[in-house]
């Protein structure tokens, strides 16, 4: 009998990185009535979309409005994620995307075939969130399936199943992190089924820990992963214009909303990591509310004992998505000694290939680090041309990263200079404000990542 074909597009809340989920969750408690805006940037802008493909893109995100979480969902939710709370899932189960009214898409022709794709998606913080993931996974799906149509799928379950045990066999700890620039909905399918059949196939010194998307992590059996994103701390600080706080302020919301011990992986670039780590030194206060206002204020809760742990202490580690890694290592390494802290996990993100783990693996061990690994575009989009076996099909580099919120410019300053993002003056004068050092990196050419 045969097997009946994936659906094109995307057809299920879950079909979304597991911290676009948790942001929702803590937006829905302390933000739920922010308005906030999302840009799309092609950090590859020679590579367009034509008519084709913007029209069945335009198709596609008029079906999000379409989707709803099914009972089966919202019980695995339920299950699999108790960090998600009951209010929040009350609210989620009865959620819907309204396209029409948050998506704005624009085509701008630069020859008769061919033009350059502008997104902006705006409407309330808790109702635009999940656009995200969706909107760059179709957008890669619509140059693939109508622009660049010179490779193959397949082979993309052993592609990654002989990935998988490279990194198993070398005692690697990894997860799949491939969905905002997979080729398609049908690739992260194979891929992940490729992963998991390495993964059980020995006893092996390594762990595929899981996945970020969530309903793939449903599907397959192993658990979803993941915690916050840039939005979270540039949201807080476009909110309150105190990029002085904004990395303390945003970790006081997170153990709020979640507490000690749960989604303990801190994000330390969003506005340089020199000035985060300065945010996770501080002690967490000995009292933390519920409310917006008491936990954005500094009054009675800004001298705890000396008995209470810093952020540092009780978030699990941290994970590195920008700048030299090897760099950060060391800097991470001489952070948390001045502080008598060892042991902890880094989580590597950033444009990753098997090399490129084994090598950070060797130098954060070496360091008295636990590393692991989240490999995102090298497995969801890594095709040769069907023409030129010996030629790579070269994936797009798209993202959509808030620009406003509460009517600011929201921006992230990143640990080098490719990944600065937003409004330039204000990313000036917040490099001014937190007396940020400019970082480059030989390595971080954001047009030639994979």
């Amino acid at each position: 009998m045969a097997q009946s074909k994936l659906p094109e597009g995307v057809h299920s809340f879950l079909d979304t990185d597991l911290y676009k989920l948790t942001m929702q969750c803590a937006i829905f408690k302390y933000f739920p009535s922010v308005d906030v805006e999302y840009k799309f940037t092609n950090r590859t802008p020679q590579m367009r979309l034509n008519k084709q493909a913007f029209a069945w893109l335009k198709e596609q995100i008029a079906k999000l409005a379409n989707i709803r979480l099914s009972q089966q969902e919202l019980e695995y939710l339920r299950r699999h994620c108790p960090y998600l709370s009951s209010d929040y899932l009350d609210f989620f189960q009865t959620f819907q995307l309204r396209p029409s009214e948050h998506v704005h898409v624009k085509f701008t022709p630069v020859d008769d075939a061919y033009g350059n794709l502008d997104i902006t998606v705006a409407g309330l913080w808790v109702e635009t969130i999940l656009y995200e993931i969706p909107l760059l996974a179709l957008t890669s799906e619509a140059y693939f399936k109508f622009v660049d149509k010179d490779w193959s799928p397949e082979g993309q379950e052993e592609n990654a199943y002989q990935k998988g045990v490279r990194l198993l066999s070398a005692g690697c700890l990894f997860s799949e992190f491939g969905s905002r620039r997979r080729r398609d909905f049908q690739t992260q399918d194979q891929v992940v089924k490729g992963l998991v059949r390495a993964s059980k196939e020995k006893d092996w010194p390594g762990k595929l820990t899981g996945t970020s998307n969530v309903y793939f992590a449903m599907k397959h059996s192993i658990p979803p992963v993941g915690t916050v994103a840039h939005e979270w701390y540039m949201g807080i600080a476009a909110l309150t214009n105190d990029y002085e706080h904004a990395n303390e302020q945003g970790l006081r919301y997170w153990l709020d909303c979640f507490g000690k011990g749960v989604l303990g992986i801190a994000l330390t670039d969003t506005f340089g990591t020199e000035d985060f780590f300065k945010a996770f030194n501080k002690r967490i206060p000995a009292k933390t509310s519920a409310s917006r206002d008491s936990a954005m204020g500094y009054s009675d809760e800004s001298n705890p004992s000396a008995e209470q742990p810093t952020f540092a202490e009780v978030f699990t580690g941290i994970r590195q998505d920008s700048g030299d890694p090897k760099e950060y290592v060391k800097h991470a390494s001489d952070f948390y000694k001045s502080i008598g802290v060892s042991g902890k996990n880094i989580v590597f993100s950033d444009a990753l290939n098997v090399d490129k783990c084994l090598e950070y693996k060797k130098v954060a061990e070496e360091y008295g680090f636990k590393p692991s690994f989240g490999v995102g575009t090298f497995f969801t989009n890594d095709f040769s041309r069907k023409s030129d076996p010996q030629t790579k099909s070269k994936p797009l580099n798209i993202v959509i990263k808030l620009s406003k919120a509460g009517g600011r410019p929201a921006v992230k300053i990143s640990d080098n200079i490719g990944k600065n993002t937003g409004d330039s003056a204000t990313v000036q004068d917040v490099k001014r404000r937190l007396g940020y050092i400019e970082q480059e990196w030989r390595g971080g050419d954001e047009s030639k990542r994979w």
